[in-house]
């Protein structure tokens, strides 16, 4: 039986997307009645999709009878999530050639890391580089000669811009193909504990870097449990991954094996049973509420409370940060995952991962079951996870071909409760995610990394322009006290809305001393962030003419994270008196930033989104 707070929340997204998803859904209808896309391309067109494939190719293109897939590839050599997909296109091409099928590159994308751009200009591209993304994909699909795609990205933005983008072609059968984590280097633990000492001018530069390099060690993706890994969930929770497939290390036997698993099934669906799934079919107001409740039962990503509304309006779908708050009140706590406990991914794959953790929320009635995949027509198909079919593998004659997969049922417990939890006896009662609202406005906390005693904080407000002015008090020794630090005009039309995630380890080695402390920001943390409790994305923002904008050094501020509260102890006469107090907005130059000056302009706010298409995709009523 379904959780009556699962159905009531998802009956009323279903109700405030009645007109926005049938315009959608309409679109998507028109795309499908349309000729089969390479049919109706003149001669001109069709040499030039052709043009350099090989002469088996182009008889298979020019007869127009089996199909033709996409990849768009966010792979690049500087980023390790992102090596392993140099050896895919390959792969993929090599299984579709014993059917007959042609694949081809459509197009790439670009994929930064904020690990690289934390602290400095370039992380304010961070936050567009989702829609840049959007439009990368859709531009690579625009040639409108495909069948099929298959989406290759990991990290942060990568993942929901691709996402996004591929919704616009939701007539289309699409799969997610993650490229999995890096093997477990320094432990988690002892890398926070680095950092603190470096913050505190206890160690040097090399030591930490030594710490880092140790942290962050080869291809794959970063171990911890930020944006990067929530995106991995989400993409498996949501059915768009095959079963257990988002934490299988990259270059290993069952890793290739289920890249080659991907690309068969969509060509069996595709050739032999004609019953793949167009994306538009598996992302429903459901499968959103699903992704919605395996964030809050994991403690995932905060930039995912941004994210999954802006990947649900693209599929016509109103999701509200009310909506993330209401199931947070019921969805238990099943992981503690760094930063909200010491583990790594690798570490939670092994005690159980998503199979255990989905067979879990769906016995729970946490998790809607009858939703369509790119596997099926049930979310059942992912309470297993892929094995090595040794079986089939001692007969096969290629010795160049990846192994076969198949699946087995989940585990029937946890290998590790410390890490990951029967529904039973949940770590908390409460999602990882919850909603604050005052006086200030509409703002999100991350509450699963943060410990209890640190949930509700009263202090002073220090108030800074930027988190290099929060730094410099921190040098000054001027932080020696109870406070919380207000980090303004960080939002999405100041800023791009970075991240500020080099404050962590200060307020961090303040909290550790004894006092109170918490931020409160129009900015956002990183996915990766806990320990301190940090009130992020609020929403209006300073240069909106948001309330935060109007908080004066000293104002006694209260964060209550249990009572869902952020509250300026400040008459309501008096902050209609104060001015709004902005630094001079200027066109900002220096690493590309002048060139995202129209995004800027244009992007809505956190609690929509922070998107640049939203006049594409109006509110239920517009």
């Amino acid at each position: 039986m379904l959780h009556p707070r699962i159905q009531e929340v998802t009956q009323r997204v279903i109700n405030a997307s009645k007109k926005s998803r049938t315009a959608y859904l309409e679109r998507i209808a028109h795309a499908k009645s349309q000729t089969r896309v390479r049919a109706g391309l003149g001669c001109g067109n069709l040499a030039h999709v052709m043009a350099a494939c090989d002469p088996s190719e182009k008889d298979l293109l020019k007869s127009d009878i089996q199909p033709n897939l996409a990849i768009i590839n966010s792979y690049n050599d500087m980023l390790s999530a992102h090596v392993p997909y140099k050896d895919y296109p390959d792969l993929i091409k090599n299984v579709a050639k014993k059917y007959d099928a042609t694949v081809q590159v459509a197009g790439g994308v670009p994929a930064m890391c904020d690990g690289v751009t934390q602290g400095r200009d370039g992380m304010e591209l961070s936050l567009f580089s989702r829609d840049v993304i959007a439009m990368s994909t859709a531009i690579s699909l625009s040639h409108d000669v495909f069948d099929g795609v298959f989406c290759l990205g990991v990290c942060d933005k990568i993942v929901p811009g691709l996402l996004i983008g591929a919704l616009s072609f939701g007539h289309l059968p699409v799969i997610f193909m993650p490229a999995g984590p890096m093997a477990s280097g320094l432990a988690n633990k002892e890398k926070a504990r680095i950092r603190q000492q470096f913050a505190q001018g206890k160690i040097g530069r090399e030591a930490l870097l030594e710490a880092e390099s140790a942290s962050y060690h080869s291809a794959g993706t970063c171990t911890f449990y930020g944006t990067a890994n929530s995106n991995q969930m989400l993409m498996e929770i949501m059915g768009l991954h095959l079963p257990g497939s988002s934490f299988i290390n990259p270059y290993t036997e069952l890793r290739d094996g289920l890249t080659a698993s991907a690309t068969e099934l969509m060509l069996k669906q595709l050739i032999e049973t004609k019953d793949a799934n167009c994306l538009a079919d598996v992302v429903s107001e459901k499968t959103i509420i699903n992704g919605l409740v395996g964030l809050l039962a994991t403690g995932g990503s905060t930039n995912h409370a941004i994210h999954l509304v802006a990947i649900a309006k693209a599929a016509g779908i109103e999701l509200t940060w009310k909506d993330m708050a209401d199931l947070s009140e019921v969805v238990p706590l099943l992981t503690r995952i760094y930063p909200n406990g010491h583990a790594d991914v690798n570490h939670f794959q092994a005690a159980g991962g998503m199979g255990f953790l989905i067979k879990e929320l769906l016995s729970a009635g946490m998790l809607h079951e009858d939703v369509k995949t790119i596997v099926g027509n049930s979310l059942n198909d992912y309470a297993q996870e892929p094995r090595i079919d040794a079986d089939v593998n001692v007969i096969m004659t290629d010795s160049n071909a990846p192994v076969k997969v198949k699946w087995v049922e989940c585990a029937e417990s946890s290998l590790d409760e410390d890490v990951l939890r029967p529904y039973k006896d949940a770590f908390s009662p409460q999602g990882g995610l919850q909603l604050l609202k005052g006086n200030l406005g509409d703002s999100v906390i991350k509450v699963s990394a943060v410990a209890a005693e640190h949930q509700v904080v009263t202090a002073p407000a220090k108030v800074f322009n930027s988190q290099i002015g929060l730094q410099q008090a921190f040098s000054n020794g001027e932080l020696e006290t109870d406070f919380i630090a207000v980090i303004k005009e960080q939002g999405p039309k100041a800023k791009g809305m970075p991240e500020l995630h080099k404050l962590t380890p200060i307020m961090a080695s303040q909290q550790d001393k004894g006092f109170k402390v918490a931020i409160v920001t129009d900015g956002r943390m990183s996915g990766a962030s806990g320990k301190v409790p940090a009130a992020i994305h609020l929403a209006p923002e300073a240069i909106e003419g948001g309330m935060i904008a109007k908080i004066r050094e000293g104002d006694l501020i209260s964060l209550n994270a249990p009572k869902g509260e952020l509250i300026v102890h400040v008459s309501d006469e008096i902050l209609e008196k104060r001015e709004i107090e902005i630094s001079e907005q200027t066109l900002t130059f220096g690493t590309g930033r002048e060139l995202f000056e129209g995004l800027r302009q244009t992007v809505s706010s956190a609690d929509m989104g922070a998107s640049a298409f939203g006049a594409i995709y109006p509110q239920q009523g517009e």
